[in-house]
């Protein structure tokens, strides 16, 4: 009995996994695929080559790992199919590749985006985008190129293991881990840190007086005014909100997932598809909070999303249907206000009065 729900508990544990990693993989599609459509067909966007880097590799990664991860997680992970030798060491070299790529080039945007507001009118002090992004790469391919130097697959009996977690890397783990994560990490806060805190120091900034203003009188009401408000707010909290939601992503995707690499194999094994899908689930994540956000995005996507909708067809006002102006309408008259049978002869007679007022009414 006590087996049978252990197997039933594991079981719908598995099912439902299944279908969070369905979810994550289906938003990951349609969001990033949105969020570069998007940025694409918008000229002028700042930091576009960035997004469209981060839009390319999430892609990238759900259309290459993630699948394999549905099909191929060990036991009791999500899939049972077992793969040969050679596509494990794909996998791993994709794994260990595209995870790099990924931090590097959340990084790399944070920075751009503190320089962009910090140094605004210094466009020198900005490395241009495509060299910034092909160190990324660069560093990716060797920290992929790690994962091929690791022990090989285990024969048939025994669990492939084919993540970066459990074997995939041998004693390079805590280098890979240091350098997929910790330096990623380290360099987000400190640009988002950065960023708030320039952010703050313009909301503590009185604002200047505007040339021609009134001065206060010395009312009571004018006195009140003065005072601070009954909930005094941190200055500066609503600048917080974008850095805070980018590092703390970042830490609950992929904090996660840099331990287990730092633990030994036997412990990582057991948390492995855990730890993985948390860490999948940042490539979800970005076009909401890169793209959405984001003010320019939003506008762009605004304009887009009512271009492509069909256009509602245009109503006749109520007034357009009344008699007086539909026969207006259908003698060519041109808009004003009608006169009455009455009002019509006062006023002939008024005008005639003011021409000639010697003239009889007749004439």
């Amino acid at each position: 009995m006590a087996n049978t729900t252990m197997l039933n508990a594991t079981e719908i544990a598995g099912s439902v996994g299944l279908i969070l990693a369905i979810l994550v993989e289906v938003g990951t599609l349609l969001g990033n695929g949105a969020l570069l459509i998007v940025v694409l067909r918008t000229p002028g966007l700042q930091d576009a080559l960035y997004l469209v880097h981060l839009c390319v590799v999430d892609l990238l990664a759900a259309a290459s790992i993630m699948p394999l991860g549905l099909l191929a997680a060990p036991p009791p992970g999500l899939g049972r199919v077992r793969l040969g030798p050679a596509p494990c060491r794909a996998v791993r070299f994709l794994s260990a590749a595209l995870l790099p790529a990924c931090t590097l080039g959340v990084a790399a945007l944070g920075l751009a985006r503190y320089r962009l507001i910090v140094h605004p009118l210094r466009p020198g002090a900005r490395p241009p985008p495509g060299l910034v992004l092909t160190a990324v790469w660069a560093a990716a391919g060797l920290l992929g190129a790690l994962a091929l130097l690791g022990p090989p697959p285990a024969p048939p009996p025994a669990p492939p293991r084919c993540s970066v977690l459990v074997g995939g890397l041998g004693p390079f783990r805590p280098l890979w881990a240091l350098l997929a994560f910790a330096l990623p990490a380290l360099l987000l806060l400190g640009a988002y840190g950065g960023i708030f805190l320039v952010a703050r120091r313009a909301a503590l900034r009185p604002p200047r007086p505007a040339r021609g203003s009134r001065l206060r009188s010395d009312s009571l009401d004018s006195r009140l005014s003065f005072l601070p408000p009954l909930r005094p707010r941190l200055p500066g909290g609503k600048a917080a909100l974008a850095p805070a939601l980018a590092v703390g992503q970042f830490a609950a995707c992929w904090l996660p997932y840099g331990c287990a690499c730092l633990a030994p194999a036997a412990r990582a094994a057991e948390a492995e598809a855990a730890v993985t899908w948390v860490a999948y689930s940042a490539f979800a994540a970005h076009p909401f909070l890169y793209g959405l956000l984001q003010r320019p995005v939003r506008l762009a996507l605004g304009r887009l999303t009512r271009r492509a909708l069909p256009r509602p067809l245009r109503t006749c006002t109520p007034q357009a249907w009344h008699p007086r102006a539909l026969l207006q309408r259908l003698q060519g008259r041109p808009k004003g206000p009608t006169l009455g049978p009455s009002e019509a002869p006062v006023q002939d007679s008024e005008v005639a009065g003011r021409r000639s007022p010697s003239m009889p009414g007749a004439t």
